[in-house]
């Protein structure tokens, strides 16, 4: 073999997959967030969402990625906390108190991308739209990814004001005794297709 050859050939067995499409990992990903509550922060997980995503980093005018979390399966590992959050004055779960938006069911939220930005080697961030409850705003989540071989892992984080999406009535409609910021978190492994 010749040696540009042979060079081309050890490249392209260490280089990062450019698969399009990517299927989760669902027991090696977290998706969460963090919030202040009477000066405690405590970290909560969703134990029931998914993520279809379809992203080549060659190409991030076509990837796109829509990120649905079921509110209903928050775990804090305090159950009367959890069953506080899925209130009408948190995440009313069951959706009684206001019409959710369209394509959205009650008791869900949903991130849709509309574009990606390359910012370092292996840093970007994504601009999209979150729906919850009956709103829907937009919202840009920085992320680091790394791809080895056909493995993905990503990892980013942002902070939101929960009081935008409605999330927090009544007596929790400012910031005590629970903050408005929060920070949403997510730790993801995901296999090419």
């Amino acid at each position: 073999m010749k040696p540009l050859a042979a060079l081309a050939f050890a490249l392209a067995l260490t280089a990062p997959a450019a698969a399009a499409n990517w299927t989760v990992d669902a027991a090696r990903s977290t998706l969460g967030f963090e919030v202040t509550a009477q000066g405690q922060p405590f970290t909560t997980v969703f134990k029931d969402w998914s993520a279809v995503i379809s992203f080549d980093p060659a190409d991030l005018s076509n990837a796109n990625a829509t990120v649905t979390i079921n509110l209903g399966s928050v775990d804090s590992g305090d159950r009367q906390r959890d069953g506080m959050m899925a209130s009408k004055s948190w995440f009313d779960t069951l959706g009684a108190t206001f019409s959710a938006p369209q394509g959205v069911p009650p008791g869900q939220a949903v991130f849709q991308t509309t574009a990606f930005r390359k910012t370092g080697n292996t840093t970007y961030e994504a601009d999209g739209t979150l729906a919850m409850r009956d709103v829907v705003k937009p919202v840009t989540l920085p992320f680091t990814l790394v791809i080895t071989g056909s493995e993905a892992h990503m990892t980013g984080a942002v902070t939101i004001n929960r009081t935008e999406w409605g999330v927090g009535q009544g007596q929790y409609a400012g910031g005590d005794p629970v903050a408005t910021d929060v920070k949403i978190s997510v730790d993801l492994i995901a296999t090419a297709q």
